[in-house]
């Protein structure tokens, strides 16, 4: 069975003036991929307590990251035939991938939509220690977008199997 589609985004913080930093997709046939993002001029908001948390420092968005344009093309080529992608903090992602888009002078061609809306009750009781073991019996590092796009993926699908 194809799993959804997952996005997740870094940021450079969590208050006004915060821009996206990474987006990350675990795809429905669980590959996944990221890409950082170069931040625009007008993008200067920087929380260091963000840093702490995903490790991406700011001088490496202007070395390594993505003009907002390229990761907006990207986005679309992936998603536009999906027509939809998932997240679990929808209220900052989808705020984040409309500055991101805004920047670009594009529109998406896909839909974000809540996580939540594809969970059922059971699902909902055990996300919590469902997500924490999986943490641990796959090493996999919190707070970058790749990685916890699959990360909600997989526990997605194990919540599903465990819990119905």
């Amino acid at each position: 069975m194809l799993l959804p589609t997952l996005l997740d985004i870094e940021a450079s913080g969590f208050g006004r003036g915060s821009y996206p930093i990474e987006v990350g997709l675990a795809r429905a046939d669980g590959s996944q991929c990221a890409f950082l993002i170069q931040p625009a001029e007008a993008w200067t908001h920087w929380d260091p307590k963000a840093e702490l948390l995903h490790g991406i420092s700011r001088a490496r968005l202007m070395r390594e990251g993505h003009p907002a344009v390229e990761v907006a093309r990207w986005l679309n080529d992936e998603l536009s035939d999906i027509g939809i992608a998932y997240s679990d903090s929808w209220g900052y992602d989808n705020t984040w991938l409309s500055l991101l888009f805004d920047q670009a002078g594009m529109l998406p061609r896909f839909r974000l939509e809540s996580l939540r809306r594809l969970l059922s009750e059971a699902q909902l009781t055990c996300w919590s220690e469902t997500k924490e073991t999986l943490i641990a019996e796959h090493g996999i590092r919190r707070h970058r977008a790749g990685e916890d796009a699959r990360l909600l993926q997989l526990t997605y699908a194990a919540s599903r199997d465990r819990c119905g």
